[in-house]
């Protein structure tokens, strides 16, 4: 008994689970079909006025929906606007443009929900009295509403609604429903476009058939004037074409046979003052050619007289006989009379000149008015030429008579002048040399100090116009001239000038300007700067070819220069100001120990009391405020670790970074104290701010013997040494000394975390990163934009790369421009970059107490 029972158990749960798929899978073949119907109607209805009901009977088939609606976003207005209405209680339609406040019903709040929402007729009157809508219109007892998207954004919502009680809406067909709203938005589009491509085409038809018509109409109109600029064309060729005046009448018959028949033509010229008429060009079957005659009565004068173009057949000749007009001096035989007779005078602004004919013998051809119209036309075109021919043969036989008296008068004229002109040149090579003797030195050859002032008026002039062309002005003065000219004598002195004029050369671009103001004194004007450091560059090469020895007779003296340098900016109104301040730049630099370049600054050339002046060198009064940049990478993920950098209020120079102010410290313990105070406070902070690790700008002068222990002593107060990172520049390091690299080391040994700052500022220095363990390495943001630019800086950026990837050194480009190549640089190798700075905190207090250093 039990196995009959187990075997209809499993046959019910069986068909329980065909059904089920059977439900499924009809549900897909609906959804697929009704997707299907819409993507057919989307690609074959013309408007959306066709396309709402045809959406609306693909759902009748499969969702209840005799009371359907769309409702849409208007672009303009960006208020819900119904798009379509059908609805068994309100009617069939209502008008699309009636306000029916959709934002406050069920509409609006699918639309704000921007999900499917499912009501009865209890839950929406529920909802209503909740204030989440307004019940507008007949209560449905089944509502639906499903939102229209567009990729991401709600353009509108497709709602369906029942009357019916027992015929609400199944999660089949709601999905149903959503996923026509899906199709929905790219259906109407396609719709849209064709209905805008539809009536751009009738307008384009509309505007064509206009045009077409306009167009045949101007077609007709200009194929006279066409024609007449065509023969235009070849009158005005003759000027230039026709070798003489037989030619010219040759072409001019070619002319005319393209416009009216001309089988029989000839030229006639008449002289006022001789009253002679003459034939210069006939053609005609049966006479040859014409003697010229006196002014008579016969056609061709006829036309003289009157001025006018004249049409004469057989009858009107008949009448010019009778009336005496024309008179004959002997009987023509009539089959060599003309038929038909066109003569048009030849007319210019001095009167007539003669007249063109063509005649046709035998009824050949009769000439018409048209005719006549166009040889008019002609005629006072060529009428022009042959006015112009004929001037030209009589100027031409002029011209032979004074050639020959030109000729005999050049004859003499010539060996003046070949005297003259050895006179001028004589003249223009002495000016030349004066206005180079009054604008170069005279024993070096460079501009002199007038030229060189000119150029950077100009040069100063065209930046206020400009002021992305920026400039720099370079003031070198020698070292130890004195000594070369004591040594070794004045001419030894001009020997070492002219030298050092000629390395000076080797150092600048074609562009710029080099000019020695007198006696050791040279300047530099260094155009088009696409970046302040390239003054630097020059103001380096200078310095470093200085460091040879000048040698003469056996005698070898070391020399070097130091420089001023002062950029481009818009205070600027006269070039004395620039020269004052590169010049005060070049005494800092002077005073400063020599062989070295000073960039100006303000503090320079202000004037102050003697109290004044060692106030504002006191650095530890200052108020220091850190500023902090993220390391970040390509896709802006932030890194642990931040780029710290001190900037102090300075009452002449304003708000500066302690780089600059570091320079105007008064002595070496001063300097040494408030760099030990800042790294203190960069600790602080960073534990304040929880940053991971960071990275701090040193002077290598705490790497000196005294400081280096005040230095061990002062980090030996934070608890986390791997949470500061002492970055020390690696131009400083460069001119280390042996102590100062060894101290450098010890500190990593101590376990602290040390870095390279300004990498490859002007060179790549390989051996640092070999030899010096560091924990990050910041790329200068001139080699960085270099590496852009030149491909042996790539090549030495991927021997870089190449030890510290060994090394485990992290590789940092940092830069006020470096965030623009970003991508660029990743592409070569580098993918952590310094992002903008930002505040990290209030004021450091001016002075800093001894218990707040313990």
């Amino acid at each position: 008994m039990e196995d009959k029972l187990i075997v209809p158990n499993s046959v019910v749960r069986q068909n329980k689970r065909l059904k089920a798929l059977l439900k499924k899978y009809k549900h897909a073949y609906h959804l697929h079909n009704a997707l299907i119907q819409l993507s057919e109607q989307a690609s074959t209805v013309a408007e959306l006025t066709l396309l709402y009901p045809a959406i609306h009977d693909i759902l009748q088939k499969y969702v209840p929906s005799k009371s359907f609606y769309v409702v849409l976003v208007d672009p303009q207005s960006q208020q819900l606007e119904l798009s379509y209405f059908s609805d068994e209680k309100d009617g069939i339609a209502v008008p699309l443009n009636r306000d029916n406040n959709f934002e406050e019903g069920a509409t609006g709040y699918v639309f704000k929900q921007g999900k499917t929402t499912y009501f009865t007729k209890q839950q929406m009157h529920d909802a209503a009295q909740q204030g989440l809508f307004k019940a507008l219109g007949t209560p449905a007892e089944h509502w639906v509403g499903v939102p229209v998207y567009q990729e991401r954004n709600i353009i509108g919502v497709l709602a369906a609604q029942s009357y019916d009680t027992e015929q609400g809406y199944s999660s089949q067909q709601i999905n149903l429903l959503e996923a026509m709203s899906l199709y929905l938005a790219t259906a109407i589009e396609r719709v849209k476009k064709r209905e805008l491509l539809e009536s751009e085409v009738k307008l384009r038809t509309r505007a064509l058939t206009q045009s077409n018509d306009a167009l045949n109409v101007e077609i007709q109109q200009r194929k006279g004037a066409l024609q007449r600029q065509q023969i235009l064309f070849k009158i005005s060729e003759l000027t230039t074409q026709a070798k003489n005046l037989d030619d010219a009448y040759f072409q001019i018959h070619e002319i005319i046979k393209t416009i009216t028949y001309a089988k029989n033509l000839y030229i006639a010229l008449y002289d006022k003052e001789s009253g002679w008429i003459s034939f210069p060009y006939s053609v005609d079957e049966f006479q040859g050619s014409t003697q010229p005659r006196r002014f008579a009565k016969g056609y061709s004068e006829l036309v003289i007289s009157t001025e006018e173009t004249q049409i004469i057949h057989p009858k009107r000749a008949q009448e010019l006989l009778n009336s005496g007009i024309v008179e004959r001096e002997k009987p023509i035989d009539e089959s060599k009379r003309a038929t038909s007779w066109l003569g048009a005078p030849l007319k210019t602004s001095q009167g007539v000149i003669g007249l063109i004919v063509c005649q046709a013998y035998n009824n050949e051809h009769l000439f018409t008015h048209d005719d006549a119209e166009l040889i008019t036309f002609v005629s006072h075109q060529i009428a022009t030429v042959l006015q112009t021919k004929l001037a030209s043969q009589a100027l031409k036989k002029s011209h032979q008579e004074l050639a020959s008296r030109v000729n005999e008068k050049t004859k003499e004229l010539s060996q003046a002048n070949l005297h003259l002109q050895m006179q001028i040149d004589e003249r223009k090579k002495i000016e030349q040399q004066l206005y180079h003797d009054a604008h170069h030195d005279s024993l070096t050859g460079l501009p002199n100090r007038n030229l060189f002032l000119t150029q950077l008026e100009k040069t100063l002039q065209y930046y206020q116009r400009n002021p992305n062309e920026h400039f720099a002005v370079l003031f070198i003065d020698l070292d130890k001239f004195k000594d070369i000219n004591d040594q070794l004598g004045h001419h030894a002195g001009d020997e070492f000038l002219i030298s050092v004029s000629k390395l000076f050369s080797q150092c600048i671009r074609e562009h710029d300007l080099l000019a020695r103001l007198g006696g050791d004194e040279f300047v530099v004007l260094l155009t088009h700067l696409t970046e302040p450091n390239q003054a630097e560059d020059v103001a380096n090469r200078i310095i470093k070819i200085m460091q040879k020895p000048f040698c003469t007779k056996g005698v070898c003296v070391q020399s070097g220069a130091s420089i001023g340098i002062t950029y481009s900016k818009q205070s600027y109104k006269h070039t004395d100001e620039i020269i004052r301040d590169a010049d005060a730049a070049m005494y800092y630099a002077k005073n400063s120990g020599k062989n070295r370049f000073e960039l100006f600054h303000p503090l320079l050339t202000e004037p102050m009391l003697q109290h004044e002046s060692q106030t504002l060198h006191h650095l530890d009064v200052l108020p220091m405020t850190f500023r902090s940049s993220d390391i970040i990478t390509l896709d802006e993920h932030y890194q642990s670790a931040s780029l710290f950098e001190a900037f102090g209020e300075h009452p002449v120079l304003g708000f500066t970074s302690f780089d600059i102010l570091k320079k105007f410290a008064n002595d070496k313990e001063q300097h040494t104290k408030v760099e030990l105070q800042l790294i203190q406070q960069a600790y602080q902070q960073a534990q304040n701010a929880e940053i991971a690790v960071a990275l701090l700008p040193c002077s290598s002068l705490l790497l000196e013997e005294h400081e280096f222990s005040l230095l061990k002593a002062t980090l030996k107060q934070p608890v986390n040494n791997e949470q500061l990172c002492l970055l020390f520049d690696e131009q400083e390091l460069r001119y280390a000394s042996a102590q100062q690299l060894e101290n450098l080391k010890q500190l990593k040994k101590l376990g602290h975390s040390i870095g390279l700052n300004n990498f490859a500022k002007d060179k790549c220095e390989l051996n640092l990163v070999t030899e010096i363990e560091c924990d990050y390495l910041l790329l200068s943001s001139t080699f960085s934009k270099r590496v852009l630019q030149q491909e042996s800086y790539d090549l030495q950026l991927q021997g870089v790369l190449a030890i510290t990837k060994l090394k485990q050194i992290k590789v940092i480009a940092k830069g006020p421009s470096i965030l623009n190549f970003r991508a660029l640089l990743d592409k070569h190798g580098i993918n952590l970059f310094v992002a903008k700075q930002h505040p990290l905190t209030s004021a450091i207090p001016a002075t800093l107490k001894n218990s707040e250093l313990k």
